[in-house]
């Protein structure tokens, strides 16, 4: 898919990778919708990078938010190619712990915004790719490309819910690339590592440079950058289809 000319949605598009992603996509002729609950991030991307983005202040919970989002989209570029979920929390408690069992309500809060936060967007997003007429002979008319974690793979203590829900993503990547596949959309899915977000920024040096230490090569954290490369090479990539790729530098995580 030519990336020139097309409309994406990036959930969580306001900050860390989602901005990232948003940023590139326009700079490559793309425009986009982000999807955010943090309205003064929103508007300082739409400042920043002016008439190619609109910000639509959607909670991926909710189907009538995300309806709305989408109508704003609609109305704003006349189309969806492209989604992107970047939209989610990192939550952490143990299984049994000192304050007894984990929370019920916290492990429902973390599977309603990571897993099924992904699914309702890309699903209403869906609705409306196979409205596109094909772009080209292979008959594409959308990429969605969804954010999972390495925690899918190696969840670390205390990450029972979080890992549950980015293995959710994973595993449902081909299943939905199936169901797709008749109408022309393609649907992928990318692991990031330990990626520098400003959530590591604020960490104290130490404990910063350890984690820089833990990839195998390269030494350091990933760049938001990076993953938004690999973003766009995926929807530009016709024949990557229902398809998680790790981007951590070949770090396999410990238990701690």
């Amino acid at each position: 898919m030519n990336i020139q000319g097309k409309v994406a949605v990036v959930s969580g598009g306001a900050s860390g990778m989602g901005l990232e992603i948003v940023r590139r996509l326009v700079s490559l002729g793309g425009k986009a919708a982000i999807f955010d609950l943090n309205a003064t991030a929103g508007a300082a991307a739409v400042a920043e990078l002016g008439e190619s983005v609109v910000f639509a202040e959607v909670n991926v919970t909710s189907e009538d938010s995300i309806k709305a989002g989408i109508e704003q989209t609609m109305a704003a570029f006349g189309a969806i190619h492209i989604c992107v979920n970047c939209a989610g929390i990192a939550t952490g408690s143990k299984t049994l712990g000192k304050n007894g069992p984990f929370p019920l309500d916290l492990w429902n809060k973390t599977l309603a915004v990571n897993l099924t936060g992904t699914f309702n967007v890309l699903r209403l997003c869906a609705e409306q790719m196979a409205k596109n007429t094909p772009e080209n002979a292979d008959g594409v008319c959308g990429a969605i490309i969804n954010t999972a974690s390495v925690a899918a793979f190696e969840g670390q203590v205390g990450q029972a819910a979080y890992s549950a829900s980015k293995g959710g993503i994973v595993g449902m990547t081909l299943p939905i690339a199936r169901d797709l596949s008749t109408i022309g959309i393609r649907v992928n899915c990318i692991a990031p590592g330990l990626i520098n977000t400003p959530m590591f920024e604020s960490l104290p040096a130490p404990v910063y440079e350890a984690l820089s230490s833990t990839p195998l090569f390269p030494k350091r954290l990933g760049r938001a950058a990076e993953i938004a490369h690999m973003v766009t090479s995926v929807i530009e990539n016709d024949y990557i289809n229902g398809e998680c790729i790790r981007m951590d530098a070949g770090l396999r995580m410990q238990p701690k």
